[in-house]
């Protein structure tokens, strides 16, 4: 009886391409498979017939040897057919792969030993807090720091074996790290029990890590915080976290910053604020203070007269820098007016003797609110108390 042609099995045109088979020959296999049709001996026959059809097709060498001369490129040792001998079970496991899997079979291809073996165990990032003060924020700072951290064993270089030994290959996994289980239609891969996913057995371990290819030290490290840095920012030092298992690679160190409170300044992003008080009699007649810029200079403020509290001066370019660029921030003084306090007698006198001859035209903003308070009562058909 003569073999059906593999494209009429797949239900697809010799110009398919690779993932247009591939979804027919999934959505056939869904169908077909022996577990969704038990005892139906002719569901069995077409699910190997499809899955000839996709072995053929799916090989590119083969596929173009069936394009050009059919099934007599498989027969006679044409070509070797597809057969379903001992290699069905990896064939099946090979598509699962490309269908479910990670994607390591394309990249290190083949399986056991040859697939490259296994990625070697990357070490934990790390974190330092460090707190530095708005000067410091400012100007930046050259800071070291120590930590206890994960670094290469000096004894056997990181392998974790005995100086004179080294480390085999897993027999288990055949150094893949990983091993697999075939479960009816489905290949399931699991890290190998015996190596933990490492892919090598030390039968003679170091005894300065025992066995780890790592040991904890005390590191000394430079940390450069850059000018204009602010609060909560991460700095981020790659390779000088904890060392990985069996020389694999180092994490990072991520550095976050905190900055401690200012006595004069509080900060919004670039700028900077200070809250200076000023007595009643400057803010009245007008005056000058000094006041401190974040650089360790002071600067000169004119008061003119009449100042009332919560009044701001900017002082343009005297604030943080941006970081990583050339622009600076300002720096903003709010005033706000002192009441006297433990008078003598004859300031309280002074103070009356300015309260009765003072006038509307002196303070015309309480003046406005509290006739404005009294027209309010007045339109309610109210009577305003004082």
């Amino acid at each position: 009886m003569s073999k059906r042609d593999y494209y009429e099995i797949l239900g697809v045109s010799k110009t398919a391409t690779d993932g247009e088979m591939k979804v027919a020959f999934r959505k056939l296999a869904m169908s077909y498979h022996p577990d969704r049709n038990p005892g139906n001996a002719e569901a069995e026959l077409k699910f190997k017939e499809i899955n000839e059809a996709y072995q053929c097709l799916s090989d590119g060498q083969k596929r173009a040897a069936y394009d050009r001369f059919g099934h007599a490129a498989f027969q006679q040792g044409g070509g070797g057919g597809p057969g379903f001998g001992n290699e069905f079970g990896d064939f099946m496991s090979d598509i699962f792969d490309n269908f479910f899997g990670d994607g390591r079979a394309g990249a290190g291809g083949g399986r056991g030993g040859a697939r490259g073996g296994p990625a070697r165990e990357r070490g934990a990032d790390l974190r330092y807090n460090l707190e530095i003060s708005l000067e410091e924020a400012f100007s930046g700072k050259a800071e070291t720091i120590k930590m206890a951290t994960s670094v290469t064993c000096e004894v056997c270089s990181g392998s974790g074996a005995k100086a004179g030994s080294k480390p085999r290959p897993c027999q288990t996994c055949g150094g893949y790290g990983r091993v697999r289980a075939a479960q009816g239609f489905f290949a399931i891969e699991r890290t190998c029990p015996n190596c933990h996913g490492r892919g090598e057995v030390i039968d003679d371990p170091c005894s300065a890590c025992s066995g780890a290819g790592r040991v904890t030290r005390e590191r000394t490290l430079a940390i450069n915080v850059p000018a204009g840095v602010d609060d909560g920012l991460r700095i981020r030092l790659a390779g000088e976290g904890e060392t990985g298992l069996r020389g694999g690679p180092a994490g990072d160190l991520y550095v976050f910053l905190s900055i401690k409170p200012h006595e004069f300044f509080q900060r919004d992003g670039a700028d900077l604020f200070c809250r200076v008080p000023i007595s009643m009699v400057t803010a009245a007649l007008s005056g000058e203070i000094t006041v401190p810029v974040i650089d360790g200079s002071q600067t000169q403020v004119r008061i003119p007269a009449g100042t009332q509290t919560a009044k701001q001066f900017r002082i343009k370019g005297k604030g943080m820098p941006v970081l990583r660029s050339r622009d600076v921030g300002d720096l903003y003084i709010q005033v706000f007016v002192e009441t006297p306090q433990n008078l003598s007698k004859r300031q309280r006198e002074l103070l009356q003797e300015f309260d009765q001859s003072a006038s509307d035209e002196n303070h015309p903003e309480s003046a406005g609110f509290f006739s404005k308070v009294k027209d309010f009562f007045d339109g309610l058909g109210g009577v305003a108390r004082t």
